[in-house]
């Protein structure tokens, strides 16, 4: 029974998708809620699980192709066996008696990848000569332009009137060579790009800084870190709770800071949902802990931490990142003393936090270094004053240089 493969259902934030990755081939076995084909969208990747047991019979959308929600991707012949319904044997499966070098007849080779398969007609190069070291073998665009290399210093380097040898799998680079790498925007980095250039274009936006003295914080963490973990069953106690904690607090004395603009309407909210930038391999994604005002600073952390791991692991979903009204990011991992991050549109301002850096300051008349912090709300001018933006990192210093304040809600 042939049953049809389609693309999940977006939500209506997303238009269309694309299809990353085939991880079976025609004819390939697949078991029921195995893993067939990745859709990337503009927020997450979305895995397309097999309905039953059986043999992948058909690829109606290549890798590269865009797919609208609940669109056809394949066919899957539900009950077969991959000797029943395997398609016709390519070269590399021909009889030992067929010439080794003979090209494969027939249609196109599953297992080269669209961009590949262009490169390669655009500069003659026969796919069965290649090498695929993609996964199951898929013959990607970077062994295309390693085969073409090849071909070229062949050429240059073979004795006239004798055929050039069989291209090598990857090119040797001889020292000097200016080598270059050309590979697709992913979705994400595209919806990224666009968003920042709408938000610079469309906001008057402003950055505005301030510095806080880490000691007290350090200090804290430092006395608790190891109790704090092992009450919380495993949960490590760092910086990013006590952001929060801060910023929402901040958030409801400044209400302005947490509002977003809808046509000519302001929409304030009356609840903090906090989005915390967190890097993955797709680039910058921003999962958001939602009602933060209610949790404490175990929940927060242990719901940061289950972010890092869905990004790394690409298992984010649309919920994940649907919504909030305040971002923070965290610049100071990756070693940034200072910068102006831009506004994620519908919000209206982002806190900037950076690196941790020892300094000699001024206190009480006397020289004394501490680890020091700068701070940047950048923010919409159209809704925010330059006030509003100033209270609230003062706001934000003062919690976080007595965390006190944090309980007694002073």
């Amino acid at each position: 029974m042939a049953i049809e493969i389609k693309a999940p259902t977006f939500p209506e934030s997303v238009a269309d998708g694309t299809v990353a990755t085939w991880h079976k081939k025609p004819g390939e076995a697949v078991k029921r809620d195995e893993l067939i084909v990745d859709i990337e969208t503009d927020k997450v990747v979305m895995e397309v699980l097999a309905e039953a047991d059986g043999v992948l019979s058909e690829i109606v959308k290549n890798e590269g192709d865009t797919v609208l929600s609940g669109e056809l991707l394949g066919r899957l012949d539900a009950g077969a066996t991959a000797s029943a319904a395997a398609p016709a044997p390519t070269q590399a499966q021909a009889p030992a008696a067929a010439p080794a070098a003979a090209p494969s007849e027939g249609g196109e080779d599953p297992i080269l990848a669209p961009a590949a398969r262009k490169l390669a007609e655009e500069n003659g190069i026969d796919p069965n000569s290649i090498r695929g070291t993609g996964k199951g073998g898929r013959i990607t665009k970077e062994d295309v332009v390693a085969a073409v290399e090849a071909k070229k210093s062949g050429a240059s380097s073979a004795p006239a009137g004798k055929p050039s040898a069989p291209a090598a799998a990857a090119p040797i680079f001889a020292a000097g060579d200016r080598v270059e790498k050309r590979v697709p925007m992913t979705r994400l980095r595209a919806k990224v790009a666009e968003r920042l250039v709408e938000a610079q274009s469309s906001m008057a936006m402003l950055t505005t800084f301030n510095e806080v003295n880490m000691k007290p914080i350090m200090d804290l963490r430092s006395k608790y870190k190891d109790l704090f973990e092992k009450k919380h069953n495993g949960v490590r106690l760092g910086f990013m709770s006590f952001f929060v904690k801060a910023a929402v607090e901040a958030l409801k004395r400044q209400p302005g800071v947490n509002a977003s603009i809808d046509g000519n309407d302001i929409v304030y909210h009356g609840y903090q949902d906090i989005g915390v930038a967190v890097s993955s391999d797709r680039g910058l994604v921003v999962p958001v802990l939602r009602n933060a005002e209610f949790m404490s600073l175990a929940e927060i952390e242990g719901g940061i931490a289950d972010f890092g791991k869905k990004a790394k692991a690409g298992k984010l979903t649309i919920e994940d990142m649907t919504g909030g009204t305040f971002t923070i990011s965290n610049g100071g991992v990756f070693g940034s003393l200072l910068s102006t991050p831009i506004v994620n549109p519908p919000q209206t301002a982002i806190l900037g936090m950076h690196k941790i850096q020892e300094r000699p300051m001024a206190v009480n008349g006397q020289v004394v270094i501490l680890p020091m912090m700068y701070l940047a709300l950048s923010y919409d001018h159209r809704l925010i004053d330059g006030k509003e933006a100033v209270t609230f990192l003062v706001t934000m210093k003062d919690l976080l240089e007595d965390p006190a304040r944090l309980l007694l809600d002073i």
